[in-house]
């Protein structure tokens, strides 16, 4: 079978249903922040899997945990006991301090999961309405494209749920007039992945806490993105002095393997019954040991160097704006999730990084994504930097 180069594009094009816009690459293999092409290249992955990758590339303890469990066993189903799946759901609960864990595969279906959920608790009291915010993205399913404004994943392919609204981000007024006595829930993302890695204000998180206590709705944090460490924190809803009632998750969780999941509250933990709702896969035993090596790591050292290198990068990306303050107009984000608002698109600044052996992303149009993988180093960061410093010059 012809390998090369070109024939691997031709038989992709010729057998997969061309959804996604690929970038020029062909990969052999991975390790920590670099990719290898097959044909010799080496990229710096500044992108990890759209934040998944929490770990890097194969990673030495992941490798070990995946080997180590499928020796036991890969898939046996819920209607088991398993303990990779017990010990990672003890050790979120421990950090989110919530109730219980339902596991999925993604986390537009953990995102599914809180949608029905919430749907539960409010058709006992007659709250029908979930709000959401624009630029949010929340998955590729009807529920999650409910809750969503993004015209091209959604045109020509409703109707959506109802009841369903979605409202400026951080605009205090529609918020006090969209949230009343029907709303079930709130879903917001802490910082927006694709929506520009934009983010709340203090102000609408308090005026969110303070509807909350007279309208009695449920607040589901959307942490696919933001949450197991991206931000610096375990969760990227602990910025902020407020406690949701669900977290969806998912990305970084597996480490690399298809994990999703939602912890609730204990309140909310009572609700479903035995056969209300389920999953195949979710849960997977493979997945789920993956899950608690990247936590573990998170306990031991590696949360605090994501602060610590997500500082750097921060004070690095600032002196950028200031020496190209014509084409960059904000730093955005926290940890190792951030973002260059630029007066361009994106893409262009993308593809000059792309010539440079750098794999970035851009987001909302005129935002360049920055979502290393966790481990990143500072030597890195700095290749990072002065590559993008050497493209901006070059525009």
């Amino acid at each position: 079978m012809d390998n090369s180069f070109n024939s691997i594009i031709e038989r992709e094009q010729n057998s997969i249903y061309q959804t996604y816009k690929r970038l020029p690459i062909v990969i052999e293999k991975a390790e920590g922040c670099r990719i290898f092409s097959k044909n010799g290249e080496v990229y710096l992955d500044f992108l990890s899997g759209i934040a998944v990758n929490a770990l890097g590339h194969s990673h030495p303890k992941i490798i070990e945990a995946i080997e180590e469990q499928i020796r036991k066993y890969m898939h046996v189903s819920n209607y088991f006991y398993q303990e990779p799946q017990i010990e990672l759901a003890e050790i979120l609960i421990k950090h989110s301090k919530l109730d219980k864990v339902f596991f999925s595969n993604s986390g537009t279906e953990a995102n599914e999961a809180a949608i029905k959920l919430v749907r539960k608790w409010g058709n006992t009291i007659n709250k029908t309405e979930i709000i959401a915010f624009s630029g949010g993205f929340h998955g590729r399913t009807y529920g999650a494209l409910s809750i969503m404004d993004k015209p091209p994943y959604k045109d020509g392919m409703g109707p959506f749920l109802d009841n369903c609204k979605v409202i400026p981000l951080n605009d205090i007024y529609s918020l006090m007039e969209n949230i009343n006595s029907k709303t079930a829930a709130v879903v917001l993302e802490f910082i927006q992945g694709e929506g520009g890695v934009s983010q709340p204000t203090e102000e609408f998180i308090e005026t969110i806490k303070e509807l909350k206590s007279v309208h009695n709705f449920l607040l589901v944090a959307d942490e696919i993105q933001t949450g197991i460490g991206r931000t610096g924190k375990m969760f990227g809803f602990e910025h902020f002095d407020i406690k949701p009632d669900i977290i969806s998750m998912a990305k970084g969780m597996g480490g690399g393997l298809p994990l999703g999941g939602i912890i609730v509250s204990e309140e909310l933990s009572k609700l479903w019954k035995q056969g209300n709702h389920g999953t195949t896969y979710g849960g997977n035993a493979v997945a789920c040991r993956t899950g608690y090596v990247v936590i573990e790591a998170l306990e031991n050292g590696l949360l605090q160097q994501v602060q610590e290198i997500g500082d750097y990068l921060h004070n690095e990306l600032v002196k950028i704006k200031n020496d190209f303050n014509s084409k960059v107009i904000e730093v955005r984000g926290r940890g190792l999730m951030k973002g260059l608002l630029l007066n361009f698109e994106a893409a262009i600044l993308v593809k000059q990084l792309l010539e440079r052996n750098v794999i970035s992303n851009a987001a909302s149009g005129n935002v360049l994504r920055i979502i290393p993988p966790l481990i990143v180093q500072k030597h890195e960061i700095d290749e990072f930097v002065s590559k993008t410093r050497d493209s901006l010059n070059n525009l």
